[in-house]
């Protein structure tokens, strides 16, 4: 036991804890209160943009083609889609429009997929950051989620020449893509945030990640029509209707529906853009809170 100097006046841990709050000290690095971080994080905005926007022009800065990878991979992503998919598979059978189709598909899709992949190296990719500097951590997901949407409105470009290409003309309908992917953007970044938190505890679910977004795309009719498929009684009911309102198949069907001429409501769920907003508010909020409750333990151990 350590035998204090003569003169030092010495404190139970209660009388330590009220001494440093009578004096104004707080715990390092204690979580703050919602509305607080709220605030703190809005002040870091300005950092969020120019983080977003560094990570963004950064990701192809080694490639020879530089920032044209950003149009490039999702059409060949889309081109081995419809090859596979299309032309081998022939899921391009009774879908009008298809090569439209299914570029807004892969579009929307990559996306969410994006996000959540981004947000599995929130934490982990920036530990260095997270341990030298005070800020809310929220602005690490939210700054990657902001980086992928600034990615998808580069390639909005060129889905749009495609659409053009294929006889899809400007219409008032396509104004109905903006409060899409306006939801779509926040239930992305209320998934990347808790994905963020998750993947800052469990390194490994990172690695898993992968091959859940495989499966949670080829239920989301990114490639082929899900009306079709579910069409008649094969698929039982309660499949139906979580293949129908599960958050992924809903913003790529109403992408469709604002872009695509032969794409009706008749081919949306019942309530579609009540279910999308509903998805987008309740993953929003919850990712949003969820982060929060464990921000003191970021960047520790």
């Amino acid at each position: 036991m350590t035998t204090p100097a003569p003169g030092v006046p010495t404190y139970a841990p209660g009388e330590l804890a009220a001494l440093a709050a009578r004096h104004g000290l707080k715990v390092s690095g204690a979580r703050p209160s919602l509305p607080a971080y709220i605030g703190q994080l809005w002040g870091r905005r300005h950092f969020i943009a120019a983080f977003a926007t560094a990570k963004l022009t950064a990701q192809y800065s080694q490639a020879k083609l530089g920032q044209i990878w950003q149009i490039m991979t999702p059409l060949l992503n889309a081109a081995v889609y419809y090859f596979i998919f299309g032309v081998l598979l022939n899921t391009r059978h009774g879908v009008e429009d298809f090569v439209p189709f299914l570029v807004t598909g892969v579009f929307i899709w990559t996306f969410t997929s994006s996000s959540i992949t981004a947000g599995t190296r929130a934490i982990s990719g920036n530990i260095g950051l997270v341990r030298a500097l005070h800020f809310p951590r929220a602005s690490l997901p939210v700054a990657l989620a902001l980086q992928q949407l600034q990615q998808l409105l580069f390639s909005l470009g060129a889905l749009t020449l495609i659409l053009l290409a294929f006889g899809q003309y400007p219409r008032p309908s396509w104004l109905l893509a903006v409060p899409a992917l306006v939801l779509q953007a926040l239930f992305n970044t209320g998934v990347s945030m808790a994905v963020a938190r998750l993947t800052a505890k469990t390194p490994d679910i990172a690695q898993l990640m992968p091959f859940l977004l495989r499966t949670w795309m080829y239920a989301s009719g990114v490639m082929w029509s899900l009306e079709q498929l579910l069409a008649g009684d094969r698929v039982p009911h309660a499949v139906m209707v979580a293949l129908e309102y599960n958050p992924a198949a809903l913003y790529i069907n109403l992408m469709r529906f604002a872009l695509i001429d032969s794409y009706g409501a008749g081919q949306l769920p019942p309530h579609a853009w009540a279910a999308a907003a509903g998805w987008a508010l309740l993953c929003g909020v919850a990712g949003f809170v969820y982060f929060w409750k464990a921000e003191e333990t970021y960047g520790r151990g």
